[in-house]
């Protein structure tokens, strides 16, 4: 989700409180709300420029000195929810622009899916298939079908269709999801705020009293992390939608709130936050951070052999090092690309 530095503005009021299910006023109310305080707090203009990192050395993760590359960039918020296609490219939700693109380790890029009406996040499971999650539009959109466009999980491919824009009970879903992880069961469990599962019944909440943004599958596919503001919680994963055992797995370092996640082939969780690249070992320990040219929101593992990491940062500069400020929230997005020693999972998204 764009602008890390701290997972809880990002949740919605409702859900922080504990009211994982708002009405669709309440929704309404709390957006116009977020859009006056994104006016008042000057953040357009004081979007921060890239800076300048030097990379330490984390044994068996990154060597020292390590350069980023940025690959690609373009205005509004046309990128979040980073994942590895299974040729080594990553593909990324442009919300903005109704689309999932491809972007290759070289920057290359094309559309790969289309007429996607507000895609914020992506995710595939084991089998292949990819999921993504639909948005309402934000205050500001000038999208000439804003009205039409709703929140829900679907399915890209193979085939097109919607796991669910409904609440169990058969109501509209009113919550904007934010990022999601495939389960391999045709469901998917997903941010915002509280926690939650979209499956053929419906949307049910699976947790809450947290403020969730990034999520993702240990490599058994048997513990589900997610970012809690300045901590990691995971759940035993029992059956589709179906959680049990929270509990606190890691804390972030002081001052850094979690969002998006990936997962190396040794179990090691990489979480990005404004700093850059936290990486934990995979029973807790902090192993240090890999520090990026810009606060980071998304980040997945991608070429040919995994060894790649890709982040999405906020913010972009156009040819005159100014900032380029595009869409409602008038930003946009940067990848980057690191040579790493450790690597991902071949086959794994994520």
């Amino acid at each position: 989700m764009m602008f890390s530095n701290s997972a809880l503005a990002q949740a919605p009021a409702a859900a922080q409180a504990g009211t994982c299910k708002p009405t669709a006023e309440q929704v309404s109310q709390e957006l116009e709300m977020s859009a006056k305080r994104f006016a008042q707090s000057g953040r357009e203009a004081n979007q921060p420029a890239t800076r300048n990192v030097t990379v330490a050395a984390i044994p068996g993760v990154v060597a020292s000195g390590a350069k980023w590359t940025k690959i690609w960039q373009e205005g509004g918020n046309s990128a979040d929810g980073i994942i590895a296609t299974s040729d080594g490219s990553v593909l990324v939700a442009q919300e903005d622009y109704d689309a999932a693109l491809k972007i290759e380790v070289n920057g290359n890029s094309s559309v790969f899916v289309t007429n996607a009406k507000g895609v914020g996040a992506l995710s595939m499971d084991r089998q292949g298939n990819l999921y993504g999650a639909l948005r309402t539009e934000r205050p500001g959109s000038t999208k000439p079908d804003r009205e039409s466009i709703i929140n829900a999980i679907v399915m890209f491919a193979p085939q097109r269709k919607t796991i669910s824009d409904k609440w169990e009970d058969g109501t509209t879903l009113t919550v904007r999801p934010n990022d999601l992880a495939a389960d391999s069961h045709g469901g998917a469990y997903f941010t915002t705020g509280c926690l939650y599962y979209a499956g053929p019944r419906g949307v049910s909440v699976i947790a809450d009293n947290i403020r969730t943004n990034g999520i993702a599958f240990s490599l058994d596919y048997r513990v589900l992390y997610v970012t809690n503001g300045d901590e990691i919680v995971a759940f035993d994963v029992e059956g589709p939608g179906r959680l049990a055992n929270r509990r606190t797995f890691a804390k972030l370092p002081p001052g850094n709130f979690g969002d998006g996640m990936a997962i190396d082939s040794r179990g090691r969780i990489y979480v990005s936050t404004g700093a850059g690249v936290q990486i934990f070992a995979d029973k807790g320990k902090h192993l240090g951070v890999i520090p990026t040219p810009r606060g980071i929101i998304s980040v997945a593992f991608a070429g040919p052999n995994r060894k790649t990491l890709c982040v999405i940062g906020s913010g972009a500069e156009d040819v005159n090092g100014q900032p380029i400020r595009e869409g409602p929230q008038r930003t946009a997005a940067t990848i980057y690309k690191i040579p790493m020693i450790a690597h991902g999972r071949k086959g794994r998204a994520k």
